[in-house]
């Protein structure tokens, strides 16, 4: 079983907008660094100020990510600007459906990403993780990713 990365149709992103946009707010509400009460409209509004002409939005690559082919296992998202002095991408966003957990995909997408960045210029990829997601945080130092920056905080009584 192989997976590809396969430009999002209009319909898969619409879908993807839906269920990402909540889970990032609900990940910023986790991490203590969004209201529940705002978190839904600042996401929106996340996601608009990125994309705001969709899957037509200039440097940015939205995939879905296809198990041989056929089932849709997840997403991923990059931004590669040509004119980046670093030759540096962002992921903005990676996940697989929870049927796909697991089962070595996400390593297999990550390296098929890095083919897709070379081809586009890229030296170097980066990303943000969410300090309590343990699970993403291993498998990026697995497959070679290195923290460059920390931010703590401390919750007050």
């Amino acid at each position: 079983m192989a997976i590809t990365l396969q430009p999002m149709t209009e319909q898969e992103f619409q879908s993807y907008l839906a269920h990402s946009a909540k889970h990032y707010a609900e990940e910023k509400v986790k991490a203590g660094t969004w209201l529940p009460d705002e978190a839904p409209e600042l996401a929106k509004l996340a996601f608009e100020d990125l994309l705001p002409d969709g899957l037509e939005t200039a440097d940015h690559y939205l995939w879905t990510l296809t198990l041989d082919g056929k089932e849709n296992a997840g997403w991923l998202w990059l931004h590669a600007d040509p004119d980046d002095p670093q030759q540096d991408a962002f992921i903005y966003d990676f996940g697989l459906h929870p049927p796909f957990r697991g089962k070595g995909y996400a390593k297999e997408a990550l390296a098929r990403l890095e083919d897709k960045a070379k081809d586009l210029g890229v030296r170097k990829i980066s990303l943000h993780v969410f300090a309590h997601n343990e699970t993403a945080r291993k498998l990026y130092e697995k497959t070679g990713f290195l923290e460059t920056d920390v931010i703590m905080s401390k919750q007050l009584s």
